[in-house]
């Protein structure tokens, strides 16, 4: 099936999981049963740090570490010495930490990490494996890997962002032939990518309900946000190119009675470029564990994305969390929001500084107060699922491939 198998299908379109066979459906399963008991390992290409903001490789990863060791191997570190650093998270998830000495240049950089990823393998007794990929970039140094299956989990359109390198879409093509199944971050991203696959799924955010219904009770206010007299409208999230600064300025300026308050680390872009005022308050990025605190005690989020090559294919985790928090919502006009939730009265959709303000306005003083519809599709379409239907599809293909 080309869309994940919840509410989030907007197409009938569909395929067979298995398009290589015939078989009947009690030997897939065992097919299927005997090929995933024989892997023991997923290994990850990751272009995010574990520790950075908690978002989709952290949800997917710690539940597929259900099943699998998972190895997270993250982006270089430069120091004195080429070296392997692993920190064990959990007894099945951990991360990996190559260190290249500094000078390296970029022929010596792709070797290194190869020979780092061999030792690897080696050390652990990693044979029989899933090779998981987020970045493209990973596979000039993991081409020669013989994985017992290829994930591109596709959670970004890489190339549009800042910074990007210039071979990152060479890159890609080659990842799409040796990938066996391609998963993308929401279903724009899907559009973009199904003609150049044969099994390519679209998932999109997904929401862990529980937690971030815990912001529907009664909260601590924290520490740094205390003083902060409300209305608190509130933006979680890496603060980078894709924001419309000129958006948050004019919001700020326009409403010096309301309070913006943003959550997330500053990357890519020069902090003294954003916006500044009494009234607009970056508290810097926060853990995982302590988001319910914050979202609980605003009266309101925004998504003020820039429309731009960066934000055309996005899929905002937030858009959920802010739901589950019970929190209205005003974003920007970006493509998957409007498709998942711009029929809901509870998500409002502004595309510049007027009709912004109009429609928070609007969220703060009359908000809808049935959640019904939403509490319901939320509790659909929670990372367990996702999960669940994403691990169906890679122990269809582990059959085929132990078939053939």
């Amino acid at each position: 099936m080309n869309y994940l198998e919840s509410t989030h299908s907007t197409t009938s379109t569909q395929q067979p999981l298995l398009t290589s066979n015939r078989l009947s459906d009690q030997k897939i399963q065992s097919i299927a049963t005997r090929a995933a008991a024989s892997v023991e390992h997923l290994v990850c290409f990751s272009h995010l740090r574990w520790k950075f903001v908690y978002q989709r490789p952290q949800h997917l990863l710690s539940r597929a570490s259900r099943q699998w060791h998972i190895w997270f191997v993250e982006e270089p570190m430069y120091g004195d010495e080429c070296r392997l650093d692993v920190c064990h998270v959990t007894d099945t998830l951990s991360v990996v930490v190559p260190h290249l000495a500094h000078g390296t240049n970029p022929e010596e950089t792709i070797q290194c990490q190869r020979e780092l990823v061999d030792q690897l393998l080696k050390q652990q007794n990693i044979n029989e494996f899933i090779a998981w990929y987020y970045t493209p970039m990973a596979l000039a140094f993991s081409n020669h890997l013989r994985p017992r299956l290829t994930v591109y989990d596709c959670m970004d359109e890489l190339s549009a962002f800042h910074g990007a390198p210039p071979s990152l879409i060479a890159q890609e093509k080659s990842l799409l032939k040796q990938a066996d199944v391609v998963f993308t971050g929401g279903i724009s991203l899907y559009e973009a990518k199904q003609a150049k696959h044969p099994r390519v799924f679209a998932f999109p955010s997904s929401i862990d309900h529980v937690h971030f219904a815990e912001s529907r009770q009664a909260l601590a206010d924290p520490a740094d946000m205390s003083h902060i007299e409300g209305p608190r409208i509130g933006f979680c999230g890496v603060i980078d190119e894709r924001l419309n600064l000129d958006l948050l300025r004019g919001l700020a300026e326009r409403r010096p009675d309301w309070q913006f308050v943003l959550l997330g680390p500053v990357v890519k872009i020069d902090p003294a470029t954003l916006p500044q005022g009494p009234n607009l308050h970056y508290l810097g990025m926060k853990s995982y564990e302590e988001l319910p605190s914050y979202f609980g005690n605003w009266n309101a989020a925004i998504m003020p994305f820039a429309i731009n090559d960066a934000t055309r294919y996005i899929s905002p985790t937030k858009t959920p969390e802010y739901l589950a928090a019970g929190l209205p919502v005003v974003s920007t006009p970006i493509r998957d929001v409007i498709r998942t939730y711009g029929s809901m009265p509870h998500v409002l959709i502004a595309d510049s500084v007027y009709p912004f303000e109009q429609a928070l306005d609007k969220q703060l003083s009359n908000c809808p107060t049935d959640w019904t519809m939403v509490d319901a599709y939320l509790r659909e379409n929670t990372w367990d699922n996702t999960w669940v239907t994403m691990q169906r599809i890679m122990q269809s293909q582990l059959s085929v491939v132990a078939e053939q």
